[in-house]
């Protein structure tokens, strides 16, 4: 279940992220507390008073105190209803396409999934490729959909930016989000590794010593976890469709498919499996490779 809960809270995140995205992102033109038309852009309409406020107030202050406060942190009815909808969120198979991926790096390795359940019936089987199944075609879609809509201009991306600026923006910054996700995974799998064996690996052992030395560990996790949300806001932003009713919508869909597409939930899905929970399995599979990329020392 740790795994499942794991997959489902990753979406459960983003998700809230492109929401509050949604909910707080500034009307063009808007101004507060009399400010300078130059500041009024800097802080509300590039997102950016979002973005602290989200961090601050939504994650750090939360995992500073989770971090000192475990047990009281978690002893509450609403962190179990987060379980269980973490859990419902990954049973739905929306992200089972990440399984494939597993399931693909389990093959390259030659190394068998690791599973604390029994083996699967010959219906739960049928049941989780179903899902897969229906995940990639999801993933597709999704895909499908936000790239149409980047190179016709219906995102909320920022005006003047062209389409194929957006698309390479788009993954840029998956790529960059999957490494921060993927770095945290791989550090943890090879901290109880003999440091002489990842001391043949010079970039991971030295990602390595640069992130456990003093109390730099706590300084990465926070800077990390900055660095992620915000790159996460701009996501939501490049893939948000925009269609106001009455216009032309994406691929010809009824206003009502197109108001669901404006949501934010296609974007949420490929940030989910593309831009973490993939990169997540890789650097899971292979923690010293991932590590040995200068980027990750970086």
């Amino acid at each position: 279940n740790m795994e499942r809960f794991i997959v489902g809270r990753q979406f459960l995140v983003v998700l809230i992220v492109f929401v509050t995205n949604m909910s707080g992102a500034a009307l063009p033109g808007t101004t507060v507390l009399g400010l300078p038309s130059i500041l009024n852009s800097i802080f509300i309409g590039s997102g950016v008073a979002m973005m602290l406020t989200t961090i601050i107030v939504g994650q750090l202050t939360a995992q500073v105190n989770a971090a000192n406060c475990m047990l009281d942190f978690i002893n509450v009815y609403f962190m179990l209803f987060s379980t269980y909808v973490s859990l419902g969120i990954e049973f739905s198979g929306l992200l089972h396409s990440v399984y494939l991926v597993q399931y693909l790096f389990a093959m390259i390795t030659g190394e068998p999934v690791k599973t604390k359940e029994e083996p699967r019936s010959a219906g739960a089987n049928a049941f989780f490729w179903a899902r897969v199944l229906m995940s990639c075609a999801a993933l597709g879609f999704a895909f499908a959909v936000t790239l149409s809509a980047l190179f016709q201009g219906k995102t909320s991306m920022w005006a003047g930016v062209p389409g194929w600026v957006s698309v390479i923006i788009l993954f840029a910054l998956m790529c960059f989000v999957g490494m921060m996700e993927g770095m945290q995974i791989a550090l943890f799998a090879v901290l109880n590794m003999d440091k002489e064996e990842l001391k043949n690996h010079a970039m991971a052992y030295k990602s390595c010593e640069l992130t456990f030395q003093g109390d730099n560990l706590q300084a990465f996790l926070i800077g990390r976890q900055i660095c992620v949300t915000c790159c996460m806001f701009v996501v939501a932003k490049i893939t948000s469709c925009t269609v106001a009713p009455g216009e032309s919508t994406i691929f010809g869909v009824s206003e009502g498919l197109q108001a669901f597409f404006n949501t934010g939930l296609l974007g949420a899905l490929i940030t989910t499996i593309v831009g973490s929970l993939m990169w997540r399995i890789v650097a899971s599979s292979f923690s010293l490779a991932f590590l040995s990329n200068p980027l990750i020392y970086l």
